[in-house]
């Protein structure tokens, strides 16, 4: 019997969502095998009608966020806003960083300052939409513009260090 029918859909979306976290760690050879099982366990349960408390779809958004096709990330963002309108302060930020990832795929700039990207070998946050303020930044829980261009640096610094 597979383990995730023993499981509330709820405490399934929850560990797949942790599991899905902890591979971004990870080396192993089947963590893309693993992430597109997890975002068609996802589909499945949101084909169910199984998608519906707020932290539910926080935890579908976490792993859809981590997809690699511009419709994951619009799935994405469609959990997360409905998990922001139902209560779950956390879901604001992958509203964000869903929508950062939606436009870098379609080659334009990131709203929110949310994903570091690579450029000429370097880690930076690459183009960001100068119209948007702190002020909206901090509404979806993302740091200022110059706290996040300090975080790319950093994250150079370490790659440069561990070189």
């Amino acid at each position: 019997m597979d383990p995730s029918e023993l499981e509330e859909p709820g405490d399934e979306l929850e560990r797949l969502a942790a599991e899905q976290l902890s591979d971004l760690n990870s080396d192993s050879d089947d963590r893309s095998t693993k992430a597109r099982a997890r975002r068609e366990r996802v589909l499945i349960l949101y084909r169910q009608g199984e998608v519906t408390e707020p932290f539910e779809n926080y935890h579908a958004a976490l792993i859809m966020l981590y997809g690699d096709e511009i419709a994951h990330y619009e799935l994405a963002r469609t959990f997360a806003r409905r998990a922001a309108a139902l209560g779950e302060p956390r879901a604001w930020s992958v509203v964000a960083a869903a929508w950062d990832r939606i436009l870098l795929r379609r080659n334009r700039p990131q709203r929110y300052g949310t994903q570091f990207i690579r450029e000429e070998g370097r880690w930076t946050l690459g183009e960001v939409d100068p119209a948007v303020t702190d002020a909206e930044r901090a509404f979806y829980g993302i740091p200022p513009l110059w706290v996040q261009r300090q975080n790319a640096a950093a994250l150079q610094r370490r790659e440069d260090r561990d070189e």
